[in-house]
């Protein structure tokens, strides 16, 4: 019952504070407990570091049917947890996120790629420290399900991309040995609105 509880009140929260900026009114909230970024980032060519960012909320539109979606979702990068305070901190501060002044990230997409009747791939735009570039996100597993907890549909994923974080202006590091090349790990789950 708790569990139950947990989710009814994350999809009501979700469902009362997010933008509606697509053309299509989006019919999914996303689930802001089961939906983070995940990052890996080498350095030294030893260790990986890694990361994880909560989201702040999002949106999506889903048409299975007519194999169509849009998303939209806010990071909040001020959530950083690396497992090491000095390390979240450094990736806070000025020289990295400066999350003083870029607080969050955000990921849009109005392009959804279809294998089937499976999300196969989401082509967007990631908008980070006031920069936007493509990004595209490799669905590696895609499903759809009525959840017998909330008693609503609820779809979800897990996505992957590799990114450069040069072309966002994130520089930390590069000159000492802590690599370009991030991995992100994208964990998404929304709950049918309507």
């Amino acid at each position: 019952m708790r569990a139950a509880r947990r989710w009814a009140a994350a999809l009501a929260v979700a469902a009362l504070g997010l933008p509606v900026a697509q053309a299509q009114a989006p019919n999914f909230a996303i689930d802001p407990t089961h939906t983070f970024v995940n990052y890996e980032n080498g350095h030294y060519g030893t260790t990986t570091n890694r990361g994880r960012f909560s989201m702040k909320d999002g949106t999506l539109f889903f048409d299975r049917p007519g194999r169509a979606g849009k998303i939209e979702i806010v990071i909040d990068i001020s959530s950083v947890n690396t497992g090491v305070d000095f390390l979240n901190r450094q990736i806070q501060g000025k020289d990295f996120f400066n999350v003083a002044d870029y607080p969050t990230a955000t990921f849009k997409s109005e392009q959804f790629v279809f294998e089937g009747d499976k999300v196969s791939e989401v082509r967007g735009q990631l908008t980070l420290k006031g920069q936007t570039h493509p990004v595209v996100l490799k669905a590696n597993k895609f499903n759809c399900y009525m959840n017998p907890l909330v008693k609503r549909e609820v779809c979800g994923g897990d996505f992957e991309t590799n990114i450069q974080r040069s072309q966002w202006g994130v520089l930390w590091g590069l000159q000492f040995g802590f690599e370009d090349a991030v991995r992100l790990l994208i964990q998404i789950e929304a709950i049918r609105m309507q």
